[in-house]
């Protein structure tokens, strides 16, 4: 029995090796093919990233040839007024200076108000929490230090600095505190106005841009980081298709914002030339030759035929040098041994700051003149300190420059490596990139058995960063920053004010703060040994050492925020003279009771007519006319009898009621749901709020005559309303002003409008050849396309498809139904929250902005029969999703049914009490 017993085992061990054998081949085979599919679709995505691409540049190409054949020749009047021919004008283009006027600080009438804008990351005034989180970084240090600076420069009267506020139990109170109101009240009790308004980065450039064109004030963009670079060098990587990467980083909305506060810009800030060539070079928006030829024929008066570009112009990043102190410029000339060593004693007692002890914790001992130290990180603290500084962040490249120091035996001989890579309490609890990198690192120091030779500090505070290069210096160290790619180099500059030589990357803003520092040396970040040749050059030669040491020291003025400043203002100055910015006439609020409506005064041959006095399109002052008004109607509200609740007007509403559905048939024409939309809107706020309270607005697609028209259709009285905002935003009209066009507000959106120009190129771009005539959905280019290659001809606009996608409305870029609505909050003092919008579930192609913001939203579902949203979006483009938060309490819908009662609770629903 046992020895058939030892049988059945030795079978019963022959089929389970045969059986693991035949699944450890399945296994080999299934992961065969499945790195072969993996191989083949990674080729896929980069051919057809390659096709479109190739697209891409075929077009770039060709909107450029449209822009050089129209501006190739000029008009015999453009002749006369050209005073010098174009290669002489060509020659001079980059000398910005030479028409230019440097900022003086001697003028003292200046008194300026500058407002700078920036959502990303935690910021406030004092105690930053930089390396907090993956977006608290050195663009909120810039921020910070860049208001700082702006408000001590002598003719700059306040520096506001915007950002979003944060109610988190995660973060300290201080992110929720609310910001002191804009424009305070200067001089004779008038608002001080904006000066310039400055966007920083993608999200708080689209924010600059609304706010900049509702204010009609010049707007200035930095872009710090830019989506396009980010985006090819995914799509290169091949790991990920642009769907993948669309959804992951929501991508192309930060590309469509940053195209968009291109076209709004008068001038964009930026840190290198490389920047401006390799990185805006990459956006529809921005070409740098056509850019080159706009600026020589503004200089030389010369008409651009509507075309713009927005000037781009290098100012490298100021850094507060209030820190280093003298002695900072001297102490690298001695080492740590000074401060460690026996002769400590008689050097003083000096204190040595916190962060060293994080590095090196020193335990002195006196056993017979025999000092111990006992090292927290490093076995030998005397060797010079190789010292990098950045967030946990894979962009940054920390885990290349740990393989090329591990792998080099000589280097780690010389030196030790100090990692300062933000701070961290428990690595599973950061987000997973930070994570990722941080395990990364401490698997490389297990890995090459780097204890003893490398340092990475869990904490540090902003005020222990000094120290910590000072400590470098004091070691004669090197500071590197290997990241992949990077936008300026900040770090570079604080760096070399304490004395350190560099190493840095050769991509992006270190190759020209080189230039001007001459205190380093650049490198492949791809290339572990060249990281660590540079690295062993430095520390080796002590004689180029020292070199470098003196020529940062020497040259790093020029990237003090004074100079910084000084710079900034005068190209700020200069664009500001292009912009011809008026202040926009904001009614004032008597102190006088007023009518409870403009209803309530039966005189109607004076209701919108005072004696005869005001002339078709404004010929008389807007605040006079207004004025007038005023008193027009108080002496009339007084002679029907004093009623203490009547106190409103057109202008001193409380809240405005917009009327925005796009209600068109399969034709294009209105359909009666409108009709009862604005009857039930208008009783659902008689019986809420209060007609008296309430102003009305139409805001539609249509012109004047076709909004007429449509009303008496409707048998709507025009006098209902405060105003009319016709043709998709362009135009606005005041009924109780006889229904002329506001002459203010035309001014306003008409600027660096090419009117007849774009309408031609719209009409010879907006039809894709080869497709069906009688398809408007199909032989018709979406707006993201056409909006593409008209940016790329240098024609800044807004297009709109409406009426069912029958017609299509060009006007001009600071014009839309949205900023109309900014435009009536600000001039009427009306805030933003208590404006309700009522729009349909679709619309037209401008629909989805009248969706997010401070105002609520009413969505009457079925209201829109034919929308024409389908005319909006290519595939490869950004989701409603990304623009309109899903979950928002601002928005709420009315289920198919438009009764008063319905309006009234969902007015209820969002706070309209």
């Amino acid at each position: 029995m046992e020895g058939k017993q030892l049988v059945i085992d030795g079978e019963l061990l022959q089929v389970i090796a045969t059986r693991n054998t035949r699944d450890r081949s399945n296994r080999l085979e299934n992961m065969c093919w499945r790195i072969w599919h993996l191989a083949r679709k990674k080729k896929q995505i980069a051919w057809d990233d390659a096709k479109k691409l190739a697209k891409r540049r075929i077009e770039r190409e060709q909107g450029r040839n449209d822009a050089a054949d129209d501006l190739s020749e000029l008009s015999e009047g453009e002749k006369e007024k050209s005073d010098t021919n174009v290669s002489e004008s060509t020659k001079d283009f980059s000398r910005i200076n030479s028409v230019m006027h440097l900022w003086s600080e001697d003028d003292k009438s200046r008194r300026l108000y500058i407002v700078l804008i920036s959502i990303h990351g935690l910021i406030r005034g004092e105690n930053m929490e930089l390396g907090r989180d993956s977006d608290t970084g050195g663009q909120v240090k810039y921020v910070v230090e860049l208001a700082r600076a702006l408000a001590n420069t002598k003719g700059v009267h306040r520096v506001d600095l915007l950002t979003r506020q944060i109610t988190s139990p995660d973060i300290d109170f201080s992110y929720v505190n609310m910001a002191r109101a804009l424009g305070e009240q200067v001089g004779g009790g008038k608002p001080t106005w904006p000066y310039v308004i400055h966007g920083h980065y993608a999200d708080a450039g689209e924010v600059a841009t609304h706010l900049s064109g509702a204010l009609n004030v010049p707007m200035v963009l930095t872009g710090h980081s830019l989506g396009r670079n980010k985006f090819e060098q995914l799509l290169k990587q091949g790991r990920l298709s642009r769907g993948d990467i669309n959804s992951t980083y929501k991508i192309m909305r930060r590309i469509e914002a940053e195209e968009l506060s291109l076209d709004a810009a008068e001038m964009v800030v930026t840190s290198t030339r490389q920047e401006i060539e390799e990185q805006w070079g990459l956006y529809d928006g921005f070409d740098l030759k056509l850019e080159r030829k706009l600026r020589v024929r503004r200089r030389r008066g010369v008409s651009c035929h509507g075309r713009n570009m927005p000037r781009m112009v290098v100012i490298p990043p100021g850094m507060d040098f209030s820190y280093v102190t003298t002695q900072d410029s001297l102490e690298g000339d001695g080492d740590l041994k000074s401060l460690l060593g026996p002769d400590r004693s008689h050097q003083g007692k000096r204190h040595l700051p916190p962060i060293w002890s994080e590095v090196v914790i020193l335990l002195l001992i006196s056993l017979t003149s025999i000092q111990i130290f006992v090292m927290r990180f490093f076995t030998n603290p005397h060797k010079p300190m190789i010292l990098a500084l950045s967030r946990p962040d894979p962009k940054k490249n920390v885990t290349t420059l740990l393989k090329a120091f591990g792998e080099c035996q000589q280097l780690r001989e010389l030196a030790n490596l100090t990692l300062i890579l933000g701070n961290r309490d428990d690595i599973e609890e950061m987000p997973n990139s930070s994570s990722v990198v941080l395990t990364t690192v401490l698997k490389l120091i297990d890995k090459y058995d780097m204890y003893g030779q490398v340092a990475y500090p869990k904490h540090h505070k902003q005020s222990e960063v000094p120290d910590i290069y000072r400590l470098a210096a004091k070691t004669k160290g090197v500071f590197i920053n290997p990241a992949l790619v990077e936008p300026f180099g900040l770090t570079l500059i604080e760096a070399t004010a304490y004395g350190l030589p560099v190493v840095a990357t050769k991509n992006g803003g270190p190759v020209d703060i080189l230039k001007v520092l001459n205190n380093g040396l650049l490198v492949d970040p791809h290339d572990q040994k060249a990281l660590s040749d540079a690295l062993l050059k430095l520390v080796a030669d002590k004689n180029l050492w020292l070199e470098c040491r003196k020529n940062g020291l020497k040259n790093i003025h020029h990237f003090s925020w004074p100079e910084h400043c000084r710079n900034y203002l005068s190209h700020v100055d200069h664009c500001r003279n292009r912009h011809p910015t008026a202040r926009l006439e904001i009614m004032p609020i008597p102190e006088e009771p007023m009518s409870d409506s403009l209803k309530e005064v039966e005189d109607l041959s004076l209701r919108f007519s005072i004696e005869g006095d005001t002339k078709i399109n404004g010929e008389l002052d807007a605040a006079t006319r207004q004025k007038e008004l005023i008193e027009a109607i108080t002496r009339m509200a007084s002679s029907k009898g004093n009623n203490p609740s009547v106190n409103y007007y057109p202008g001193r509403r409380q809240w405005l009621f917009v009327i925005a559905t796009d209600c068109y048939n399969s034709t294009g024409d209105c359909t009666e749901t409108l009709s009862a939309t604005m009857k039930n809107v208008m009783k659902a706020a008689s019986s809420g709020i209060g007609l008296g309270r309430i102003g009305f607005v139409l805001s539609t697609s249509l012109n004047l005559q076709e909004t007429i028209e449509a009303l008496k259709c409707c048998q709507v009285n025009i006098e209902d309303f405060d105003a009319l905002v016709c043709k998709s935003g362009s135009e606005m009209y005041y009924p109780w002003r006889d229904t002329v066009a506001d002459a203010d507000y035309e001014a306003h959106v008409e600027y660096r409008w090419p009117g007849d120009n774009v309408r031609s190129m719209v009409t010879r771009l907006a039809r894709i050849e080869g497709e069906a005539e009688d398809d408007i959905m199909e032989n018709t280019r979406k707006i993201d396309d056409l909006r593409q290659r008209l940016r790329m001809r240098g024609f800044r606009c807004n297009l709109v498809y409406t009426r069912a996608a029958s017609r299509l409305n060009v006007v001009p870029l600071f014009a839309s139904r949205i900023q109309a609505l900014r435009y009536l909050s600000i001039i009427w003092g009306i805030d933003l929250s208590k404006v309700a919008v009522f729009v349909g579930e679709k619309g037209d192609t401008d629909y989805e902005d009248l969706l997010a913001g401070l105002h609520k939203t009413i969505i009457l579902r079925g209201s829109v029969e034919h929308g024409s949203e389908k005319l909006l979006r290519s595939e490869d483009s950004f989701k409603r999703e990304d623009v309109v938060p899903q979950d928002s309490p601002n928005i709420t819908f009315i289920e198919e049914s438009y009764e008063a009662h319905d309006i009234s609770a969902a007015l209820e629903a969002v706070g309209i009490k």
